[in-house]
């Protein structure tokens, strides 16, 4: 991907908003842990898919992000991918941006 620059306005609002956005997403990930560990099924198969997805969800954007402006368009593409945000949670970002965004999550699908 072609390196981008970064509009400061757009950088400290990302810097502010993501420890918030992670927060709910772990939040949303341990209530879907406690349902499959409450599941039913052998423990010892509830234990495993919950291993599994553990070290799944752990590779999410929403979960860790590389905190640099040249990861900061990717990171919004990951977190808009993976659900951890929506297109209205970029309220506020400047239009540029949020247009960028939508043409590549749109032409994604």
């Amino acid at each position: 991907m072609y390196q981008q620059t970064v509009n400061e306005k757009d950088w400290k609002m990302f810097r502010a908003k993501l420890p918030g956005w992670q927060e709910a997403y772990m939040e949303r990930l341990n209530r879907e842990y406690v349902a499959l560990l409450t599941g039913v099924g052998d423990a010892s198969d509830r234990f495993w898919a919950l291993e599994k997805r553990i070290r799944e969800d752990k590779k999410s954007v929403g979960v860790v992000a590389e905190m640099s402006r040249s990861k900061m368009y990717q990171n919004l593409l990951g977190l808009l991918a993976d659900g951890v945000i929506t297109p209205d949670d970029l309220e506020g970002f400047t239009d540029e941006l949020r247009e960028k965004l939508a043409f590549v999550t749109r032409n994604r699908a």
